[in-house]
């Protein structure tokens, strides 16, 4: 145990009132009396905000795909087009994520963040008024843009506003609206297309961010405080070139390449990657040891927490993105619900996610570094449940026996999320923390298209071209066995992180 200090008060000579520090030792505070001073309580409002920036920047990941059959009909798009609509806003988000999250650390992170959201109202605005495929995949990629500006910010914005035990809430709030935006973004989407609010139609699910967007662009200058890393240098311009496109070659395949029959190019980019990323962490390496600004530094990984903490996040976000994929296929195609039928089914999940993170505080204390063990492990009691009663009613049961397990999973999910995030960040100091927070996101973003493109691969696989429902719930259940092996590997790598306390970037 520290040093422990004390305020203390003291009279100046003009009557006025001074307040210091001095160190408590041990057996000092042994015998004191148990007198506390009362801190001011943290400020809510900037949290609500960041988070509602999280919110909607995720949401748009996932409320596109309701809205596909719609938006081809309506401007006439191919399915080429369609797939574009879809990937235009991952593939930036996943490989601009790094870039952005150091360039918080130095011009700013309120400053990018407030620039990236105007510029994603600006491409709502847009995606939500396109009359050509052209112009609406136009739209997406440059949402995308702005949302890799926000998106690494937020980690870092949290850590600088909040301390203890306020820190710890607000990353679970932070995690709560991710999960939220990922659940219920089918849920949203039917409901906004279903209502139809002014005839807009699938028009509604990109123009409902503007005026939520608007207001948040103008009320963060003025609630949240700015951070940024110390001292102030210049981007590292090569290595910038260089993770971008080691991540485009990487993404770009995963994301067009089982569309598309896994064509010659999509094999040679994946390939490509590997010598590119290597470039880059030897480059990043070397900027590092010089005593230069790296894109990232280096440094950040000597702690066990932070680099196996990123291939259990990796895996995570793999099983949750891919799980909301055959689950929609499964309900859309296997069972013939609607968009909004569907997504009602996922309130159970929503609502189970929701507890875990609303009581995650206390069972972190509880549990510690094994509360997303722990998490991971209800996720897979969840997807084994699932997978076992899909197998015995196929596509003709009653579909109301799936919320129970989907309840778990969900409780699962949120007692994994935000805790591992914590772990993961704990030791980085808030010289680097955009850009590990850049990082980070960037792995959930590469888990949840590698997740998505295999488990995809091996439904379209066995489902084949005729999606005939039983072999759609057979597909759908053996991708839930797959997914239970992926959480099984995060259960493992938790026990390799290490202490929160272990060595941080100096």
């Amino acid at each position: 145990m520290g040093p422990t200090r004390r305020l203390c008060v003291q009279t100046k000579p003009n009557g006025g009132l001074s307040m210091t520090t001095e160190e408590l030792s041990e057996s000092e505070l042994a015998g004191a009396p148990a007198a506390t001073v009362a801190e001011p309580p943290p400020r809510w409002s900037p949290l609500i905000l960041v988070s509602l920036g999280t919110f909607i920047t995720v949401l748009d990941f996932f409320i596109v795909n309701v809205a596909v059959p719609d938006i081809q009909q309506s401007l006439h798009a191919s399915s080429v087009a369609v797939q574009f609509v879809l990937a235009g806003y991952g593939l930036p988000l996943a490989t601009l994520m790094i870039t952005s999250g150091r360039m918080g650390d130095l011009y700013g992170r309120r400053r990018l963040f407030v620039i990236g959201l105007a510029l994603f109202t600006a491409a709502s605005a847009c995606a939500g008024l396109a009359q050509s495929p052209a112009h609406l995949v136009a739209a997406r990629v440059f949402q995308g843009i702005a949302a890799s500006l926000v998106t690494p910010q937020v980690l870092a914005l949290l850590g600088a506003m909040y301390q203890g035990k306020a820190r710890a809430v607000a990353f679970n709030v932070y995690g709560l609206a991710i999960g939220l935006a990922a659940v219920f973004g089918q849920l949203i989407g039917g409901s906004l297309i279903a209502l139809d609010p002014g005839g807009l139609g699938w028009r509604a699910i990109f123009l409902v961010n503007v005026p939520v967007g608007l207001v948040a662009v103008a009320l963060v200058p003025r609630l949240v405080p700015e951070s940024r890393g110390g001292g102030r240098t210049r981007l590292d311009v090569i290595g910038m070139l260089l993770v971008m496109l080691g991540l485009v070659a990487i993404v770009l395949p995963l994301t067009e390449g089982r569309e598309l029959g896994w064509p010659l190019w999509s094999v040679l980019c994946l390939i490509a990657a590997v010598p590119v990323l290597a470039v880059f962490a030897a480059q990043q390496h070397r900027g590092t040891v010089r005593g230069g600004a790296p894109l990232v530094n280096t440094t950040l990984f000597r702690s066990r927490a932070f680099s196996v903490g990123l291939f259990a996040m990796m895996f995570y976000y793999a099983t949750m993105g891919a799980c909301f994929l055959v689950l929609s296929l499964y309900l859309q195609q296997g069972r013939g619900m609607s968009p909004l039928g569907s997504g009602l089914l996922y309130l159970p999940l929503g609502a189970g996610f929701f507890a875990a993170t609303a009581l995650a505080g206390r069972l972190v204390g509880r549990l510690g570094r094994q509360a997303p063990a722990v998490g991971a492990l209800l996720v897979v009691v969840g997807y084994g449940t699932l997978a076992a009663l899909v197998s015995g009613i196929g596509v003709g049961g009653q579909v109301e026996w799936l919320a129970g397990p989907l309840l778990v999973a969900g409780l699962g999910m949120g007692l994994t999320m935000a805790p591992l995030s914590s772990m993961v960040l704990a030791p980085i100091t808030a010289d680097h923390a955009a850009a590990a927070s850049g990082v980070l996101t960037t792995a959930q973003e590469i888990g949840a298209t590698v997740g998505t493109a295999l488990i995809g691969s091996i439904f379209f696989r066995m489902v084949g071209d005729h999606t005939r429902p039983p072999a759609t719930s057979h597909a759908f259940s053996v991708c839930l066995a797959v997914l239970v092996a992926f959480d099984l590997l995060v259960v493992v790598l938790v026990q390799f992180m290490g202490r929160a306390s272990d060595p941080a970037v100096d």
